[in-house]
């Protein structure tokens, strides 16, 4: 996201520019040791995310997204 004044510059994800790899900061990963039963770390929620996303864009627009990567003029 973007800011001026301290206003987000973006009104919704129509102009916002998701980010590149190319662009992504540095990413740090910590394992915290634990003497709980094991659970993955991270991997989990990552599956989910896309089909939530296409389809809270059905709700909002009653179209369905089929590909990836979504592109507005596919998602309207």
């Amino acid at each position: 996201m973007t800011f001026e004044k301290g206003r987000v510059q973006q009104s919704n994800f129509n102009d916002y520019q998701m980010l590149r790899m190319a662009e992504c900061p540095e990413i740090e990963v910590h394992i915290v040791q634990s003497k709980e039963k094991m659970g993955g770390i991270g991997e989990p929620g990552v599956p989910p995310a896309a089909p939530a996303l296409v389809n809270a864009i059905f709700q909002a627009t009653g179209k369905r997204v089929r590909k990836l990567p979504i592109r507005m003029s596919e998602a309207v």
